[in-house]
């Protein structure tokens, strides 16, 4: 805390780049979006995603104190975070006709995502002043490289996975939807399970292999959201 009090930049820093990385993978989604949403609904559904956060942190306490197995631990905990953001839109889009066209729920999905990757990375940067470690500004500068090129895409992809599988069922049946969401969220929490495991294993020394691996994978989304997208033209 005696760092916090003699630099307050540093605080201000951690801020910084623990939201900036989100706002502007936000930009770049909605970009892609001919008919945006409305920007107010898009800012309560980014803040849901970070009240999911102050959810999400008991919850993997729970599950770390009564789960023996770190493989295990790791699988539940990307659980809890990818249903707490999926449950941080449909308490916003439930019952209502804002999402009325495929590429909405990817849309949606996302921004609770980066709302959620915004206020983790802030407490990530921030967590080292609470130890009253000395941290420099160049040193969280980098930090926030790290996460905007890592934790944020990852929560990006996996909860944009779910989303797109639910554009891609936007006109089936009801119980193809189902099927597809089960998939979705399978596959977003392999995608985010494996990337916790490979960075806890090797202590962050392989992340550019990681994130080459999740850059292949933000690929193939983006082409899918391409997809969903002409789908709603």
């Amino acid at each position: 805390m005696a760092v916090l009090a003699s630099n307050p930049k540093i605080l201000i820093l951690a801020f910084l780049g623990g939201i900036i990385p989100s706002f502007l993978w936000l930009w770049f989604w909605m970009k892609e979006e001919e008919n945006p949403e409305p920007k107010g609904l898009l800012a309560i559904v980014f803040i849901m995603g970070m009240l999911a956060v102050a959810i999400v942190l008991p919850v993997q306490k729970l599950i770390q104190s009564y789960v023996g197995s770190q493989g295990i631990e790791l699988i539940l905990w990307a659980s809890a975070e990818e249903i707490l953001k999926y449950l941080a839109v449909l308490i916003i889009l439930y019952k209502t006709n804002y999402a009325d066209e495929p590429v909405d729920w990817p849309i949606y999905l996302i921004t609770a995502a980066l709302g959620f990757a915004a206020l983790e990375n802030a407490f990530f940067l921030i967590k080292p002043f609470f130890a009253n470690e000395t941290t420099s500004l160049v040193a969280i500068a980098s930090l926030g490289q790290l996460r905007f090129l890592g934790s944020t895409l990852l929560h990006t992809v996996s909860s944009g996975t779910i989303g797109i599988a639910m554009g891609l069922s936007f006109y089936m049946e009801k119980w193809k939807k189902k099927w597809y969401l089960f998939i979705g969220f399978l596959v977003a929490i392999a995608l985010h399970s494996v990337f916790n495991f490979f960075i806890i294993k090797n202590n962050g020394n392989d992340f550019l292999k990681v994130f080459a691996f999740l850059w292949v994978v933000t690929i193939i989304i983006m082409l899918l959201f391409e997809k969903v997208r002409r789908m709603s033209e």
